[in-house]
């Protein structure tokens, strides 16, 4: 289902450490990634825009030439968190602190008997003691389940393209930022109702019983930079069955960073950037891609793989 796939590519830049253990190896890819990567300019400063898969194996590197030049081209990169708040050791316990249950009740409490019988068969199966599950509440839960699935098909959040770019940008001496606090990116998860959390674990489960299928989807649709598999995997159901939850994991994150990719367009002077994002905020009409094209900028795809297509 929708809700549960789009949140798994937004939001796993917070991750538990330990999930990384369970990475298997995996072959090596014939070819790097065809990158989602679009440059917008105006008459002096360019903004490269790059979208990401927060979880990646060792055959997704290295990344392609487009890439590399879009790095070289920068002068600063900025993140949806900086390397700061993304890599402290504080993140795991700000994403803790803020799915602790506060209202005296247990997650059996608040699950239907068949989603808690789901539960107990999956914590078994990996050997989580349940019991340490029971004081958070089902979005926390349902993220944990997401996180190991992911990990044990080989995706590392170590090899996320965020955290290798944030790596490349401090060994090269490169200026980091974020466009947004830690806080307000847990808020996105925590700020989910009743209904929507209770959404968010049972598709989990689903998720995790069915296999790798869906996952594996995903990761060869971005392999491939396919911009339409990727909007009708994560967001185009999404939209219109969740749409209050998806303007405000994507449409509003959106809104709020335009503004300050425009502020690096705008100012005088030869200053550009690369903007590394999940994919999802850069595709469709609620995209920071056409967000930036309908403000008057030019816009561009970089993608030499799918020149050399077209040309054969």
């Amino acid at each position: 289902m929708p809700l549960r796939r789009s949140l798994k590519v937004l939001v796993l830049t917070a991750l538990l450490g330990s999930a990384s253990n369970l990475v298997a190896e995996t072959p090596k890819a014939a070819a790097a990634p065809v990158p989602l990567l679009w440059k917008v300019s105006d008459k002096d400063n360019a903004v490269y825009l790059l979208g990401s898969f927060h979880l990646l194996r060792p055959s997704d590197y290295p990344l392609s030439r487009d890439v590399d030049n879009a790095f070289a081209d920068a002068e600063r990169l900025m993140f949806e968190l900086s390397p700061e708040e993304m890599q402290s050791p504080a993140m795991p316990q700000l994403m803790m602190q803020a799915a602790m249950r506060t209202d005296g009740k247990t997650l059996q409490d608040e699950l239907d008997a068949g989603t808690w019988t789901r539960l107990q068969a999956w914590a078994g199966r990996n050997g989580v003691p349940l019991a340490s599950f029971n004081g958070f509440e089902p979005w926390f839960v349902g993220l944990t389940i997401s996180i190991v699935e992911m990990t044990r098909q080989g995706l590392d959040p170590k090899l996320g393209l965020d955290t290798h770019l944030m790596d490349k940008a401090q060994a090269a001496g490169k200026p980091t930022a974020g466009l947004e606090r830690a806080q307000e990116q847990i808020g996105v998860l925590d700020g989910m109702d009743a209904t929507e959390q209770r959404q968010f674990i049972t598709e989990a489960l689903e998720q995790a019983e069915k296999g790798s299928a869906e996952t594996q989807r995903l990761h060869d649709a971005w392999r491939r930079g396919d911009v339409e598999a990727l909007w009708n995997g994560m967001a185009a159901d999404m939209r219109t069955q969740y749409p209050r939850l998806y303007r405000r994991i994507n449409v509003d994150r959106n809104n709020a960073w335009v503004p300050k990719i425009r502020q690096i367009l705008d100012r005088p002077g030869d200053d550009d950037a690369l903007v590394v994002v999940g994919a999802l905020h850069l595709l469709g009409e609620d995209g920071v891609v056409e967000k930036l094209r309908a403000r008057g900028y030019t816009v561009e795809r970089v993608c030499s793989a799918c020149k050399a297509g077209a040309a054969r």
